[in-house]
C-alpha cells in the first residue's frame, strides 16, 4: 500500500532502533506517547523490545478510557429512558459503569445503535421524529469537529430531537496536570490525530514552561521511531521545542476548517477525567446558541450513585504511574471478555494493548 508500507520496512525499523540506542546509552530515558493508537502501535510492532535504554509510558491517550465512571452511568441512564435511542461508537457498547453498560442494557431492551459516523446519528433522528436521539459524544479534538459538525447541521434542518452528550476532553490540560504531580517525563510523542486538528501551538506550554521535548509522532513503526529519534536528539543537545515527525499529515497551524467548527459550537468547561479527577478548561460544553442540542440541559435523568471497582487502577495507568502488569486484575479477573475497566475495553487501550501482544510480541517481522 503507497505511503503504508514504507513505513513499516524492517531494514529501516532496525537502523533507526540502533541510532536510538547507541544515542541514548547514558541510562534509561523516560518517553510518554499520548496517543491509544500509539500505545497500540508500539505494542503491535515490538517498538518497547527494541529500545532496552528507552521506557515508553501510556499516556491519558484513550478517549474511552478517561471517561469517568459518572459519565458512563449518566449515558446508562440517559439508555435506560422511554423514547430514547442511543448512538455511539463501537467502543463504548462494552465499557462497564458502576453496575451495568450500553450492551446491558440493549441486551435488556434498550435501543442503543453503534454508528460509524456522527452524521448517521443525525440522519436517525431524522427519520424518526417520534423518538429523541442522543449521541454520545466521547473523544478529544480528533473527532469533537465532526460532532460539531453534525450540531450545525441539525441546526440548519431545524431538529428537534437531536441531542449530544458531550464527554469531549482536551489533551494539552490533562498532560499539565501529569506533569503538576510530578511524573517525571524526559519528553512526549504528541498524538499526531489530534495534531492534524489543533496544529502545535497548544502544546508548546509543555517545552517552554516545563522545558520537555515534544514531537508530534506518526503511527506506523518508522514513524514512531524516528520521532523518539527526534526526541532523543533534542534531549541530548539540551534543547526543548515542539517538532512535527509527521509532516505528512500535521501542518503548524492545523485544519482551519475543524477549529473554526469546534470553536462555533463549543466552549472550554472543566470535565471529570478518570482517575485524575475534574480538570479546569478540560472539556467541551455546547455553547448558548446550540444549547437546545445539549442533552443535559434538555432531558432530565436520574443517576445511579457512582461506584468505581476498588481494585481496577485504569486511572494511575493512565497518568503513567502504573503499568497493566502491576493490576491484580490483568489478565486473570480482567480480560478482554470480562473487563472491569476500560483500558481493558476500548482498541486504544494500555491494558487491551499488553494483553493482545503481550508488549514486546513479534508482528510483521519487526521486533
Amino acid at each position: 500500500m503507497k505511503y503504508v508500507d514504507e513505513f513499516r520496512n524492517t531494514e529501516v525499523c532496525l537502523k533507526l532502533a540502533a541510532k536510538i540506542s547507541n544515542a541514548s546509552n547514558a541510562g534509561t530515558i523516560t518517553l510518554m506517547e499520548v496517543c491509544g493508537t500509539h500505545t497500540m502501535s508500539i505494542a503491535r510492532y515490538g517498538i518497547k523490545n527494541l529500545l532496552p535504554n528507552v521506557k515508553l509510558l501510556s499516556g491519558p491517550g484513550c478517549p474511552v478510557c478517561v471517561t469517568s465512571n459518572s459519565q458512563i452511568d449518566q449515558m446508562i441512564a440517559y439508555s435506560r429512558s422511554p423514547g430514547i435511542i442511543i448512538a455511539t461508537f463501537g467502543d463504548m457498547i462494552h465499557v462497564p459503569g458502576s453496575t451495568s453498560s450500553l450492551e446491558k442494557e440493549r441486551a435488556s431492551g434498550a435501543d442503543v445503535r453503534i454508528v460509524y459516523s456522527v452524521m448517521d446519528a443525525v440522519r436517525i433522528a431524522k427519520n424518526n421524529p417520534d423518538k429523541r436521539v442522543i449521541f454520545l459524544g466521547v473523544g478529544f479534538e480528533t473527532t469533537s469537529p465532526t460532532v460539531a459538525a453534525s450540531i450545525e447541521k441539525a441546526y440548519r434542518l431545524n431538529l428537534k430531537n437531536y441531542f449530544v452528550f458531550s464527554a469531549h476532553k482536551l489533551i494539552p490540560p490533562a498532560m499539565k496536570t501529569i506533569l503538576d504531580k510530578g511524573v517525571k517525563i524526559s519528553g512526549f510523542l504528541l498524538p499526531g490525530h489530534v495534531c492534524t486538528i489543533t496544529g502545535t501551538e497548544d502544546f508548546n506550554f509543555i517545552a517552554n514552561e516545563y522545558r520537555i521535548p515534544c514531537v508530534v509522532a506518526g503511527f506506523e513503526p518508522i514513524d514512531i521511531l524516528y520521532s523518539i529519534w527526534l526526541l532523543i536528539h533534542q534531549i541530548e543537545n539540551k534543547r526543548s521545542i515542539v517538532e512535527i515527525g509527521y509532516k505528512r499529515a500535521v501542518k503548524k497551524e492545523g485544519n482551519l476548517m475543524a477549529k473554526k467548527s469546534l470553536n462555533e459550537v463549543f466552549k472550554s468547561s472543566a470535565t471529570e477525567w478518570r482517575g485524575m479527577g475534574t480538570i479546569a478548561q478540560s472539556g467541551l460544553e455546547i455553547k448558548e446558541k446550540y444549547e437546545k442540542f445539549d442533552v443535559e440541559k434538555n432531558v432530565e435523568v436520574r443517576v445511579e450513585p457512582t461506584k468505581n471497582h476498588p481494585d481496577c487502577i485504569c486511572g494511575s495507568i493512565l497518568q503513567g504511574l502504573c503499568t497493566p502488569e502491576e493490576c491484580k486484575l490483568f489478565g486473570t479477573g480482567c480480560t478482554p471478555e470480562n473487563p472491569v475497566g476500560p483500558c481493558m475495553v476500548s482498541s486504544e487501550g494500555t491494558c487491551a494493548a499488553r494483553y493482545k501482544y503481550g508488549g514486546y510480541k513479534r508482528y510483521g517481522g519487526i521486533g
